[in-house]
């Protein structure tokens, strides 16, 4: 079986993740996989080393000046969508809106539903949505939003975890020293400064935080994104100067540094307003990690009783302060090791058999 799937990007975000964790975990059930993916500034391979076993297919997409986020999707979708040949594939499988609406007929995974306001856009998320093939989820409860707004019945096959990567990075000392000469004790929040990551309500909470635990740090890792958020983190610098918070924002991290800088950090904070499963979360989890994470179904139905949940901005404060609950780790390991990527592969495999057989 030939499989295409097909992302928007090369950097570090969940979805990329995804992409490529699946991709490799399909190849070593004997699949023939290829990647597909926009070079955006200039870059000619993923964040990441993929298994040779894993073809990779990277279209070069060059910046313009002056373009804006819209236009900048759209030519997205039109170069991606110039460069596949559906011809050389039996199963073609988007990952997200850019991609669905550039190769077309295709399955699609919804990791989760955005709302967008320019027309040309909220097309494209419509179209990612309702002209698919078949549909994936990574959770029921965005299976449920997809099935509530469109009448459409999605297949649900859960996120993997590479937990044996941040389980090994937890007893790395050596590397976790690092992070901790560096950093002290930290708050970690993976994703960068923007609306749906929940960065202003962190903020908020780390300030109330601070009164009875000022030697605890805020750090952000993450931010690759194609939108503007630029608004947003003028907003959040605003409120971290009237609070006194003085985040410590990485950027991206190196992906062989990131299970130890997770493994270090004291909390992992989880405050997304939306998320189809939560990755990021799921291996703080695997490395050992507290986590607390916002009061959403979503959440509640993947992490169980694995993480701490909070609402409100004492609530979230209380929460990231609390002493680390030994049998809440305990629970929160076994539920990372519980999702394997080669179960998600096999998941796969048989919803495209099954797909072939009712085309």
């Amino acid at each position: 079986m030939r499989i295409a799937l097909l992302t928007y990007s090369t950097k570090p975000r969940g979805g990329v993740v995804h992409t490529l964790a699946l991709a490799e975990a399909l190849a070593r059930q004997g699949a023939d996989v290829t990647v597909w993916s926009l070079g955006r500034g200039g870059d000619d391979a993923f964040f990441r080393k993929v298994d040779p076993a894993v073809t990779v297919r990277i279209v070069p997409f060059a910046a313009r000046d002056g373009e804006d986020v819209g236009d900048r999707i759209l030519r997205s979708i039109t170069v991606l969508g110039d460069a596949f040949r559906h011809g050389d594939y039996d199963i073609v499988h988007a990952q997200d809106c850019i991609s669905a609406n550039a190769v077309g007929t295709c399955i699609r995974t919804i990791h989760h539903l955005d709302q967008f306001t320019t027309p040309a856009l909220a097309a494209c998320h419509e179209r990612a949505v309702v002209e698919p093939t078949a549909r994936i989820c990574v959770s029921a409860a965005v299976a449920a939003e997809v099935r509530d707004g469109w009448g459409l019945e999605p297949t649900v096959i859960p996120n993997g975890v590479d937990s044996a990567r941040f389980e090994q990075a937890a007893t790395d000392v050596a590397a976790r020293r690092r992070w901790a000469e560096e950093l002290g004790e930290y708050v970690l929040a993976v994703g960068g400064i923007e609306p749906r990551k929940g960065s202003l309500d962190l903020v908020e909470a780390h300030a109330r935080l601070a009164v009875r635990r000022p030697d605890l740090r805020l750090v952000f890792a993450g931010g690759e994104t194609l939108f503007d958020y630029r608004d947003y983190r003028a907003e959040f610098d605003r409120r971290c100067d009237e609070l006194g918070v003085r985040p410590l924002i990485l950027g991206t991290v190196a992906d062989d540094e990131l299970p130890s800088l997770v493994a270090q950090a004291t909390v992992f904070a989880f405050l997304s307003t939306k998320e189809g499963f939560g990755l990021a979360a799921m291996e703080a989890l695997a490395a050992g990690v507290p986590v607390v994470a916002r009061d959403l179904p979503v959440l509640r139905e993947v992490f169980g009783n694995a993480v701490t949940f909070a609402s409100t901005h004492t609530e979230m404060a209380d929460a990231l302060g609390a002493p680390t609950d030994a049998e809440r780790r305990e629970r929160g390991h076994a539920l990372a090791r519980a999702h394997s990527w080669d179960d998600a592969a096999c998941a796969h495999l048989d919803f495209y058999a099954e797909h072939a057989r009712a085309s």
